[in-house]
Parts: structure tokens; sequence; C-alpha cells
């Protein structure tokens, strides 16, 4: 966990490593000014009362993060997260700057929440004879947050781009709007999404999905997190251009994803074909239907 520990001042580092930290169950290291460290894990969290960061501390861990050009993140920090090595993601909150009702800036940064980024492989093989009808069929996955719906989605499409046994590779885009898909640091993707994949990072997916059609004509185009009416208006154009799309959305069931007035042009145009709901009990990553677009 080098590439999280240097984004700590020299005295923080060294109280790190003198704790006993579990690295392999760890999700989060939240970090707020003038308050103890938080490791969190997936069933509790831990406070760590002698480790308390101050300004200078948080000033050294934001030079860190930027390495040490604050104006070449700018985009990153209105979005409100930076992307380090290894796909690790640091969310930021503080004071914001506004311009014209918009987010120009976030300034004087007093909180960091480090998400511990893993690959989990091989969590969607079982289900690919799902998805695939002599070619892959457009498929919406749903379900809460934090519910496996990104990591599915991002085995998906590894397997995909690769070819997996009798099913075979394809060329995949991924408009990766919030850069947890692919996990870019300087547009190289930090996690393995394979061979034949192309990535459109930190852009909104209403203008991205048309931009990797026109520029990379993927054979099947990847999108987390559809909601707005623009993204809808831009995946239905995506598939008038005869491109497979595989999504996610967040909700609980179908019929609240039915019922919401954004989406209601997917279900009225039959845009999927298959619909795979995600539920995170007892665990993330527990799938609870995989539906047919006539059921």
């Amino acid at each position: 966990m080098n590439e999280i520990l240097r984004i700590f001042p020299a005295p923080m580092k060294d109280k790190l490593k003198q704790e006993n930290i579990e690295w392999e169950s760890l999700t989060e290291i939240r970090v707020r000014v003038l308050r103890p460290i938080e490791l969190v894990y997936p069933t509790y969290s831990k406070l760590v009362t002698h480790i308390i960061p101050t300004e200078r501390d948080a000033g050294f861990m934001l030079s860190q993060l930027s390495e040490f050009s604050i104006y070449t993140l700018e985009d990153e920090l209105r979005q409100g997260y930076i992307t380090i090595e290894g796909g690790h993601r640091v969310g930021i909150a503080g004071k914001v700057n506004t311009e014209h009702g918009f987010v120009k800036a976030i300034r004087h940064l007093t909180f960091f929440n480090i998400r511990i980024a893993r690959q989990l492989k091989h969590v969607s093989q079982a289900y690919l004879p799902y998805l695939y009808n002599g070619r892959y069929v457009n498929t919406l996955l749903i379900g809460p947050p934090q519910c496996g719906k990104t990591t599915f989605l991002r085995d998906l499409v590894r397997n995909i781009s690769n070819g997996f046994r009798q099913f075979p590779p394809s060329k995949v885009g991924v408009i990766d709007e919030r850069s947890e898909i692919a996990a870019c640091k300087n547009g190289v993707p930090q996690h393995d999404v394979g061979v034949r994949t192309d990535v459109m990072d930190a852009c909104p997916k209403a203008e991205g999905m048309m931009m990797m059609i026109r520029s990379m004509s993927p054979d099947i185009l990847f999108v987390d997190e559809i909601g707005s009416e623009k993204d809808v208006h831009a995946l239905m154009e995506a598939l008038y251009a005869g491109v497979t799309v595989i999504c996610s959305v967040h909700g609980f069931t179908m019929e609240e994803i039915k019922n919401r007035p954004s989406l209601k042009p997917l279900f009225d145009y039959k845009a999927f074909e298959r619909y795979i709901t995600f539920s995170n009990k007892p665990k993330p990553g527990t799938i609870t239907s995989i539906l047919d677009e006539k059921d």
C-alpha cells in the first residue's frame, strides 16, 4: 500500500505503519482535520485517537495528491475526488467556491476519504450465458449503492474484451465519468479492463457515449450509473447506432426504476433485453434476479 502511505506526512505515515491495519480487508481511510483518523472495514470502523491531522498535514496531503501542481487537478477537484496510482480514489471535501451557482473549486480541503481499490475478478463469468444469445444483449444492472454493481460491471468489461471460453472477444468502449470502472491515472487504466477496451475517462456520460462511438467504433458500450434525461437520450442514440449497451443504475427494484420519469423512455422503447438486480445482503455482489424484457 505504498501508493496510499506516500500521501501522508512522515510522522503520520510512521504511526500508520505501527498500527495493526488489516490492509487486505480495509475499505477506507478517513482523514478529518483536528479529528482522529478513521479506519473503515466492511463490518466495523476504528478511530485511531493518537493520530490527529492538522491543517498543515492536509496541505501536505493535497500537494502529494496533486504532485505539487494543484492546477493540473482543477477538474477532478470540482468533481470532489482524485484518482491515484493503483486505482485508489481520494474523496475530498472542504470550503466550496461557486460561480453563477456552479462549483468552481474546492478550497481549504480538510476532509479526505481514501477508498481502497480492489479488483474482484471472475465474479461475472458464470452470468455470461445470460447476456449472450449469438451476440451480447443490451443489459441494465440495478441495485442500491455499494451492492457490487460497478465491480460486476468492471469484470464484465474485462471478460467481454478478452473473450472467455465460448464467448468471443469484442471491441469495448467504457464511458467512465467518475473514474470508477477503469480508475485511470493520467489516462492510463489502473484496473485490468481487458486488451480490447478503450476508455473515455472523466467525461460526462451523455457527451462521452457519442464521442466514443464516433472515434472508436466499439461493439459494446459500458456506462456506469445512468440517471438523467441527457444520459437516457444519449443511450437511445447509441442503440440507434447499432451499439450494444451494458450499463447500471441506482435502484432497489425493477418497479422503482420503471416509475422513474427520466428512465421511462427506456422502458417505452424496450431498450434492454436483460435486467440484473443486485443486493448488498447478505453481502455486496448478491444477485437477486435476472429478467428478460418480456418478464
